[in-house]
């Protein structure tokens, strides 16, 4: 027989880790609030479940295992605080028994891969193509090879494509295709020879 209480077992946990996985993915950040819940959820919902006060002791048990090497690693700064507490509040939901392991596995096997996804994405090159136009944050510096492709683009383009951000000092790159430049506001003006 389905009873509420089953049926809220089924549903907190997937949809608190479903929120923190996309908070991660986004912020890279893991709200208190949801570690907060799924605490709460299991405080409320495994007396109404039937789970004996002995095995609940046992869920309290194993989230302090948990956190404590969970602690170790944030304090090696291996790991999140976020994720720390998150797979603690987690920990009370399986209990201290294999379900727990095969859990905390499949978290590093799988944030794991992640991980190396990310690293992947962060060091792929991103194309570079000639142009004329300034980066979309003017705040932000131009990549270098950015500001040589734009800098030989406009020597040869007429003076009505001539468009820059701040650049930064004279290079070894300006001096050997004969550019000087002359710096009036923070804005460059470009010369040919």
């Amino acid at each position: 027989m389905v009873t509420a209480a089953s049926l809220a077992i089924l549903a907190v946990l997937p949809f608190c880790l479903a929120v923190a996985a996309v908070s991660d993915l986004f912020t890279m950040t893991i709200p208190n609030r949801v570690s907060v819940a799924v605490v709460a959820a299991f405080i409320i919902l495994a007396p109404l479940s039937g789970m004996a006060w002995p095995e609940i002791g046992m869920s309290f048990v194993a989230a302090f295992a948990v956190f404590a090497v969970c602690f170790c690693l944030f304090a090696l700064n291996i790991m999140g605080g976020g994720d720390a507490k998150l797979l603690t509040a987690a920990a009370l939901w399986f209990g201290y028994d294999q379900s727990l392991i095969m859990f905390l596995l499949a978290v590093a096997y799988a944030g794991g891969a992640v991980t190396l996804l990310v690293l992947l994405i962060r060091t792929q090159r991103r194309p570079s193509w000639p142009s004329v136009f300034p980066c979309r944050r003017p705040s932000r510096p131009c990549p270098r090879s950015l500001m040589v492709s734009r800098l030989r683009l406009a020597v040869s383009s007429p003076s009505s494509m001539r468009r820059f951000t701040k650049w930064p000092s004279a290079t070894s790159a300006d001096r050997d295709v004969g550019v000087k430049r002359t710096t009036t506001c923070g804005h460059a003006a470009i010369t040919g020879r």
